[in-house]
Parts: C-alpha cells; sequence; structure tokens
C-alpha cells in the first residue's frame, strides 16, 4: 500500500475531509491531495505532521527481502 493509500484510508475512517486534514496537518488541501493520488512523493516529516493530526502512529521497518 502506498503512503497516499494509507492517508486516504486513516482520513476516511475520521470522516474528515481534505481540506480538514490539511488544517489540523498546517498544510494545504492540494498537498494532500497530491499526497493521497501519488502525484507528490511525502517526506516522512509531512507523513509525520499527517499522522500526528489524525492521531495516529508513523512506523517505519526495514525488512530483509
Amino acid at each position: 500500500m502506498t503512503p497516499g493509500a494509507l492517508v486516504r484510508e486513516r482520513r476516511e475512517e475520521l470522516g474528515w475531509s481534505q481540506a480538514r486534514l490539511a488544517a489540523a496537518a498546517a498544510t494545504t488541501q492540494a498537498v494532500v491531495s497530491r499526497i493521497e493520488r501519488g502525484v507528490a512523493s511525502p517526506t516522512v516529516d509531512m507523513l509525520l505532521r499527517l499522522a500526528q493530526a489524525m492521531d495516529s502512529e508513523l512506523s517505519l521497518r526495514l525488512m530483509p527481502r
């Protein structure tokens, strides 16, 4: 699953609009839209801000193939 799909899934679980998430994460609705559509690759910092805004935890792991 892509980062954008994860963001969209959580946002929709909360019943939030992109605008509400953007305001809570101190960014714009256009940025959230680009991330969700996979047009923009979010930084780890941006993913962390979005996760925190949605009262979620960001977890990254590197695993052997």
